[in-house]
């Protein structure tokens, strides 16, 4: 990702990388963020947060003790992507991002359909 540049040219397969990507582009748009006014930094702070915990959460997860800690630590995830969705959401709506920014929203938005599905799946018997 170039400074300028918001696409993910590769997505990988792997969700753990994906989701450290995402991170990546959520602490660049921080940055960006804190170069707006002042509620772009205040929300710039609660995006950084939600968006980087859920990779965070997502590598923790692997180490849950059990099968039920792996799915509670996963829904930990969903939520943190989908809060970070919304924080997203209102930026663009409000202004402080442009249509340059999608590519980071639209890439929320792939990771919360991800990370249901997996857990949907995982809940089968």
């Amino acid at each position: 990702m170039d400074v300028g540049d918001w696409t993910f040219k590769h997505k990988p397969y792997d969700l753990r990388e994906r989701l450290f990507n995402f991170a990546c582009a959520i602490t660049r748009l921080a940055k960006f963020l804190h170069t707006q006014d002042p509620i772009g930094a205040v929300l710039a702070a609660q995006v950084l947060r939600s968006g980087t915990s859920a990779g965070a959460n997502y590598e923790e997860a692997d180490d849950g003790s059990s099968l039920r800690d792996r799915r509670a630590k996963r829904q930990i995830v969903l939520r943190e992507l989908k809060e970070t969705s919304f924080h997203l959401r209102v930026l663009r709506q409000a202004g402080l991002l442009t249509s340059a920014h999608d590519p980071v929203v639209g890439e929320c938005a792939e990771l919360v359909k991800i990370v249901a599905t997996l857990l949907r799946k995982s809940s089968r018997p």
